[in-house]
């Protein structure tokens, strides 16, 4: 019976699907499975009884090397971190390397020096599988605080911003900005062109006034319908008030065709309140939104296509 003990071993090796190396005290290989020949492929032929990093050069002076030193000579089992050794050995299906977990296990062996023992298992599976994961949560987190129509920040999206830009406006003693901004006579225009061309138009708005932020911390959101909200962290009423007549002229440079809008030119505009919550005056975020949306009122009833300003209070 014990003479059949090590050939039935090797052939176990070799019917297991995952890679087994077996490596003496040398470092010479001297078992090398099928599934290590189909993947790699070199025959047992090329690979038994050479240095193994003879074989595998690439591995010299890296993990796999240091953890086949720990098996051998201090009698310490490794597995190496998936996340740092992606693909160690050269192993490929279909000319697609494969994602390996790899094991390194000390063999004790009677009457000879220590063995070790290298196992290499696929998990390019879920490896492929945590990835579509990951990129399913980042779709459904962008879903989540996006607008679906323009891909502009939603509402849910300004709410979660605002509250932190208010934390931290009034922690650090810096000035807030908030411009509320809406499209002129936008019902009229989607009456006389149809929801399609409203559509459009609102995605064309959008994308135009969102390029115009150039500071990660600044937000352009919509805020709801043909409105669109604006934070401005650390601006002052100045240049927010500079900020707004760019915005307003760039709306205009548009030249979106409007027949239903009473001004002259008969494109699309839009009117912008502005409020600015000052370093040394901090108030309430619905005080701050209550102010910029009574100055966006103002700016309409003045005629539209303006800027009104109005201090919270």
């Amino acid at each position: 019976m014990s003479s059949l003990r090590l050939p039935l071993l090797e052939s176990v090796f070799c019917a297991v699907s995952l890679g087994a190396i077996v490596l003496d005290s040398e470092r010479r290989v001297v078992l090398w499975n099928s599934w290590m020949v189909k993947h790699s492929g070199l025959s047992h032929e090329q690979v038994l009884g050479r240095d193994f990093f003879d074989v595998c050069p690439d591995l010299r002076g890296g993990r796999v090397d240091a953890a086949i030193q720990h098996a051998l000579y201090n009698n310490f089992p490794s597995l190496l971190s998936q996340t740092l050794n992606k693909a160690p050995f050269a192993l490929f299906v279909r000319d697609e390397r494969i994602q390996q977990a790899v094991e390194v296990t000390p063999i004790a062996v009677d009457n000879a020096p220590r063995h070790c023992l290298i196992q290499v298992s696929d998990v390019s599976i879920a490896v492929t599988r945590e990835k579509l994961l990951r990129e399913q949560a980042m779709v459904l987190r962008s879903q989540t605080f996006a607008d679906g129509l323009t891909g502009i920040a939603n509402r849910r999206h300004f709410d979660v911003a605002m509250e932190k830009e208010h934390r931290r406006a009034k922690r650090s003693g810096t000035p807030l900005s908030l411009l509320m901004i809406d499209i002129d006579h936008f019902k009229a225009y989607n009456d006389h062109y149809g929801h399609q061309k409203g559509d459009q138009c609102l995605i064309q708005v959008a994308a135009a006034l969102a390029d115009m932020l150039k500071r990660p911390c600044d937000l352009m959101a919509r805020y709801g319908g043909e409105e669109f909200a604006m934070i401005l962290p650390e601006t002052d009423a100045e240049q927010a008030m500079l900020m707004a007549e760019t915005i307003r002229a760039r709306a205009q440079e548009l030249a979106i065709p409007h027949e239903r809008n009473t001004d002259a030119s008969q494109l699309v505009t839009v009117s912008i309140g502005i409020a600015t919550q000052r370093s040394d005056a901090p108030v309430e975020i619905d005080v701050l939104i209550g102010a910029a949306d009574r100055a966006l009122y103002q700016a309409k009833r003045n005629g539209r296509n303006l800027i009104a300003s109005m201090l919270p209070a």
